[in-house]
């Protein structure tokens, strides 16, 4: 009996304990939107067109649904122990597509402590047109030959 409630005691006694610990919960920085950046902005200039615009910040996060004109890029990134950093940069284009305003929101010129390569989920950023799938699984890619025409 007295081995009995030593057992349920020292049970008691753990499972009160394991519920209160001196380390804390691990937390991530999450990234969030279109991820903007100073060379990125430096590369916009008035009167570039909707497609060029593309190609150097890629397809806007909001489009106006009522004035197409109008794209917004916005990037959040959610800092674990801290608070949360907004970048929001607005295009408008006249109606033959060229840029021809842009407002800055947030502190666009300051790096972002973001590591791409070493962070979990890294390959989610990389192009996915380079990977090749020897790289990923030993396995190398399939020749490119004539297509072949199914047999009736």
């Amino acid at each position: 009996m007295q081995k009995l409630t030593r057992i349920i005691a020292l049970s008691v006694t753990l499972a009160t304990v394991s519920g209160c610990s001196t380390f804390g919960v691990y937390k991530r920085d999450i990234p969030q939107g279109n991820l903007i950046t100073q060379e990125m902005v430096q590369q916009l200039r008035p009167g570039m067109s909707q497609r060029q615009v593309t190609q150097v910040m890629g397809r806007p996060l909001l489009e106006a649904p009522f004035d197409a004109r109008e794209w917004d890029y916005v990037f959040q990134l959610d800092k674990a122990y801290s608070g949360v950093e907004t970048r929001r940069l607005t295009l408008t284009f006249d109606d033959t597509g060229q840029l021809v305003n842009i407002e800055k929101d947030g502190n666009i010129a300051k790096d972002l402590p973001l590591d791409i390569n070493t962070a979990p989920g890294a390959s989610e950023g990389a192009d996915p047109l380079k990977a090749m799938p020897e790289e990923s699984t030993g396995v190398s890619a399939p020749e490119a030959g004539p297509a072949s025409t199914p047999r009736r």
